[in-house]
């Protein structure tokens, strides 16, 4: 699997153009931003560069990197549910890749999940997709395993993606989801790259807490910002896209949060393929010498910033 399949350039491109223009209307001078501390450890960041407007920070305790000063918390809610290129995503480029993901991401996904509820949990669940998007996970899960999903999507155009397929829907952010909203019995919640978007993880980590049952599991798919391509590219990497990602734990930090919400860690990964043939599409923005030669030759470094963590309440 190369990047050109699951982001042919031309419509990322234009997804990306029209992000642009959207991050000036949303995100301009007269929207309120907010200094926070490390969303990981809670230390305070330093400044490490600025790109479209936005301050990244990094911690210097655990190397999360972060966006603060931080535009409040509506304008993020605005920006998903009314911007051209938010339309775009749902509606071109989902619709342009949902064949090449299915077969190349997804399916692959859904085993991933079904082979980690085997080894940690009950294989008589229930799936609970948290931002699940175009509803093809579910799809996937149905037709490979049976199993039900019920979707959390607040964007309008994407939930009703969902319901046109048969899907259960909550059409709704996580923090206004209810336990009477969701099934019953054992429960396998997952999000896939939402954690890096999240305008405050720990208040998300806080209210699936109390929506989650003692045994059921969580597994998350985030950036983080120790892959090998991130740290290459750095302020370069097409990964770095504000307004959409704000968040870039790495396998130490996410830790800390994590179990300071009261999760029980059970596993963390970095199963990502994709880091090689991103930095090869970037050759031209790598400084270092001995990288461009790496990655001219490598296949796999090891050391991907695609992250997946299994945790669960006690």
């Amino acid at each position: 699997m190369t990047e050109e399949d699951i982001r042919p350039k031309l419509i990322f491109d234009e997804y990306l153009r029209l992000t642009k223009i959207d991050t000036k209307v949303f995100f301009g001078n007269n929207v309120l931003r907010e200094s926070i501390p490390c969303p990981a450890c809670g230390s305070i960041g330093e400044l490490s560069f600025t790109k479209e407007d936005f301050d990244y920070e990094l911690c210097p305790d655990c190397d999360t990197l972060f966006v603060s000063p931080r535009p409040i918390n509506e304008a993020f809610n605005s920006y998903y549910s009314n911007a051209p290129s938010t339309e775009y995503w749902a509606t071109v480029f989902y619709k342009a890749t949902s064949k090449v993901r299915r077969d190349k991401i997804w399916k692959t996904k859904a085993k991933s999940i079904h082979q980690t509820v085997k080894r940690f949990g009950n294989e008589n669940y229930e799936v609970v997709d948290i931002g699940g998007g175009y509803g093809i996970f579910a799809e996937v899960m149905h037709s490979l395993f049976g199993k039900k999903t019920t979707v959390i999507e607040p964007g309008f155009h994407l939930a009703n993606s969902c319901r046109e397929k048969g899907i259960n829907v909550i059409e709704k952010f996580l923090e206004g989801v209810k336990r009477s909203d969701l099934p019953q019995g054992c429960k396998i919640f997952v999000s896939f790259e939402l954690f890096e978007h999240l305008h405050s993880p720990r208040i998300f980590l806080k209210q699936l807490f109390g929506l989650m049952q003692s045994g059921d599991l969580f597994v998350f798919t985030t950036l983080s910002g120790m892959g090998f391509d991130i740290q290459a590219l750095w302020e370069d990497s097409k990964s770095v896209s504000p307004p959409h990602h704000l968040n870039f734990f790495n396998p130490y930090s996410v830790k800390i949060l994590i179990e300071e919400i009261g999760f029980k860690v059970l596993e963390i990964s970095t199963p990502g393929k994709l880091d090689i043939d991103i930095l090869s599409n970037n050759r031209n923005l790598i400084k270092d010498r001995f990288l461009k030669t790496f990655v001219k030759y490598a296949s796999d470094s090891g050391w991907s910033s695609h992250m997946m963590i299994v945790c669960q309440k006690p």
